[in-house]
This record gives structure tokens, sequence and C-alpha cells, in this order.
């Protein structure tokens, strides 16, 4: 059996028709027939709190296996409506006897499990206020094993009539491995009609706090590749340039010679190679300490040779000063374009650091044409992809302020904006780029 204990440290708990923690309860109205939400820890679970050396981990399927009496797991989960909710854990423990605490909205309870196969473990009611994002920590308490148990997923019922809940419901086309890493968004640039575009010109700035391990804030996309700036890890970060080839494959050791990307030169520094698993083709990247805070400048270049090629490069500076870095360019066979589909992206690469928010800033976007006229691209349009689009993860938000675009993703933020708009910054005449383009290095 189970026995739930309640606690409410520092004050009384009321059950009904009064204040919790400070927090209104919400009256029981519009009751209907219970509905039970099972969310997998597999595809909406992350470790918010981990001991060095933890062999806690979030698995791509079935149940967390819980270890550490210092890890906070916590799961994640949208409501469309105020309500109340039941919360319970489906988990076995392999042996002894565990006690795990539940936390959510300001209530706390503990839940003491014997060994046994796989069961639902109640935790208690809890009464959420205000529709969007729940939060449920898990952690260990006491535990006679060597675990304190094998969690698969976090139980949520409600009699709250009309009441949904939108999570990371099932693994199928890998679902939970995109659902933690979270919704990627994009800007799409209004170009100018009939022109042949040869540059492309971004600025962005990554606001400070709002650049966690795992983030590719890109500035400069086209059709057949992007270059931007990630975060790679505590201590290493890189300026990113990459060009699809036309050979489409996800191992680059497949594409044939006649289709590969031929590197035609690099900037100091430069690491070159070769990139697979979402397409393949040429990679490019310098690793340099980029400061969130700071805004950064981004050239492309994008130039048939006439011989059925095309040829792409990068160059990188700070703005407000005048150098610019190369980073690479990159000859691409089969090919005979100008610049094309011209845009932005966020996303996160690391699905362990899903449940933290990233927001990148787009500023004074342009493109140059064949004649050498700059062209002012102050319009946009807002897109997500299938996890954003199929509703699986909806913290995500675009859109302009002032003289700028911004992207907005991850941490289960509820000011979500809808996609498929299109969006106007503030034109910015006086910053046009002011770049001697045959003096780039």
């Amino acid at each position: 059996m189970f026995r739930l204990h309640f606690s409410k440290p520092g004050g009384d708990l009321i059950l009904r028709g009064g204040l919790l923690a400070g927090m209104l309860l919400v009256p029981l109205v519009d009751a209907a027939e219970p509905t039970t939400w099972e969310i997998p820890l597999a595809g909406n679970a992350f470790i918010t709190t981990a001991e060095d050396g933890s062999k806690d981990v979030v698995p791509r399927e079935g149940a967390m296996r819980l270890e550490s009496p210092k890890s906070v797991v916590s799961v994640y989960f949208h409501i469309n409506k105020p309500g109340r909710v039941q919360v319970a854990l489906r988990l076995a423990v392999p042996e002894g006897t565990s006690t795990l605490r539940v936390q959510a909205a300001g209530q706390s309870f503990t839940v003491e499990a014997p060994a046994g196969v796989s069961r639902i473990a109640p935790a208690g009611n809890i009464d959420l206020a205000a529709p969007g994002y729940v939060r449920v920590d898990l952690a260990g308490l006491k535990k006679s094993g060597s675990i304190f148990a094998e969690v698969e997923s976090l139980v949520v019922t409600s009699a709250t009539k009309d009441l949904k809940s939108s999570f990371v419901a099932n693994n199928q086309g890998n679902m939970f491995y995109w659902g933690r890493r979270g919704p990627s968004v994009h800007l799409s640039y209004e170009l100018p009609k009939d022109k042949d575009l040869e540059y492309g010109y971004s600025e962005l700035t990554v606001p400070e706090g709002w650049d966690p391990v795992g983030s590719y804030f890109m500035a400069n996309g086209f059709r057949e590749g992007y270059f931007g700036i990630q975060v790679n890890s505590a201590t290493e970060r890189r300026i990113l340039f990459s060009v699809w080839s036309p050979f489409k494959t996800d191992n680059p050791k497949d594409i044939p010679a006649e289709a590969r990307v031929e590197l035609l030169a690099k900037g100091e520094g430069v690491h070159i190679g070769e990139f697979g698993n979402e397409g393949s083709g040429g990679q490019s990247y310098l690793v340099h300490p980029w400061r969130a805070g700071v805004a950064y400048r981004f050239l492309t270049s994008v130039k048939p040779d006439g011989k059925g090629s095309t040829i792409y490069a990068a160059w990188f500076g700070e703005v407000g000063k005048t150098d610019w870095r190369l980073i690479a360019r990159f000859r691409r066979p089969q090919t005979d374009t100008h610049l094309k589909g011209f845009h932005s992206f966020l996303e996160n690469f690391n699905p362990a650091q899903g449940w933290l928010g990233r927001r990148g800033e787009h500023g004074n976007v342009w493109v140059g044409d064949v004649k050498g006229a700059w062209h002012e691209i102050t319009r946009a349009r807002f897109t997500g992809d299938g996890t954003a689009s199929g509703g699986h993860r909806l913290d995500y938000a675009g859109g302009a302020e002032g003289g700028h675009f911004f992207l907005r993703n991850g941490g289960f933020f509820n000011e979500r904006v809808d996609l498929l708009q299109s969006f106007a910054r503030s034109a910015t005449p006086r910053d046009r780029p002011r770049i001697d383009v045959a003096k780039l290095p």
C-alpha cells in the first residue's frame, strides 16, 4: 500500500474556500467526468538540479531511474484553463522501500512506496489558478534499496469541465527527443522582387541570461545553408557556417565526389569538416568567445561562378568595429543561384537543456544586389518546426520590437505568439551597411 502525507511548512492548510501559500484556490465548478493524462518522463522531464557525477539521466524511452538524493526532476505539462488536478506517479521500486517528494504550485507531498512492480502512487490534489505550464518537481527523500524508484510517468487526473492538457504524448517520430529539445522558430525575410541578390547582412544580439548551453542563434540562413553562433559547452562557443551538398543524404560519407562541397578558403583558426544527420555538406566553425549583450554582424555572399557551381562565403564581426573575419568560402557544385530564402532561426540542440529559455534579437537586416544597391528588410514571417506546429511544446514566440525582430523558445513560458504571422520592424536606414566588398578578407 501507499501512504500519502501532505506537508505545508510554516502555516495551516485550508483545503476549501481559502488561501494556500498566498494563492487563491479555484472553485470546483463545471465538474465533469474525470479525465486522466499520463505524462511520460522520457519526453517531458528534465533534471533541473543535478549532483556532480550522478548517474541520473532522462532516458530516450521508458522509465527514469532516480538514484541521487540531490537530483530534482521537473516534469512540465500545459493546461488550457484553471482547475483542480490530482497528481500521481507511475513507478516501480526494485528493492526496499522509498520515500519521494512531489512539489507543484506551492504544495508539497510525500509518497512512500514499497518494493514492487509498476503501479500508480497517488500524491494529492493541486488547485491551479491560471492556464499555462505547470512544473511538478520530483525528488528522492529516503531509500533502503539502491535507487529511489523507476519513474515512468506523471499521472494527472481532473474532473474540471473542458480542461485540456498539452505535452509530448508519445515517441512517434522520435518525438521524446525533439520534444525535450523544444520548439525551433524561424523568421523568413520578405525580399525585394525581381532582384538578383548577392549579399545578406544582419545584426544579432543575444540578451544577457538567454544563452544556455545548446543554443544555436542562426543569423543568416539561405536556401543552401546557414551561418550563426552556438553555445557548445560551458567553456566553448562557436561561429558556425555550413553549406549543404546537393546530394541528399544524412551521411556525408555517401556523397559522391562530384557532389561534394569544396573548401576554397578559410579564416585564421577556422576548423573545416563535414556534417550529417540533417542532410550533409561542408562545415566550418571558429571557436570564439562571443558574449551575450553584445551586437554582432554577419555577412553572407552567394554568387554563381558561371561554370555550374555557386560560391558561398561568410564573414563575422562586432557591430561598431570596422574589421571583418572570414569564416570560409565554399564551392557548391551542381548549383547556379544567387541568394534565395534569406532567414533566421533559433533552436536548442541539447535535449537536457530544453527547459531553459533562449532569445535572439535580429536587427538591421539588409540584402545587397549584384549592382551594388542595398535593400532594407523590414518584414518577416514567423514559423515553427513540427514540435511547435504539432502542439507538442507551446513555449515559443517571435515578432518585432522597434527596429529589430526577435525569436524566443524554451523555458516553458506562457506568452506564446501564434505561428504563420508576418511582422514589421521599424526601418533603420541610417544603419545601412557600408562595406567595401573588394577589401573583405
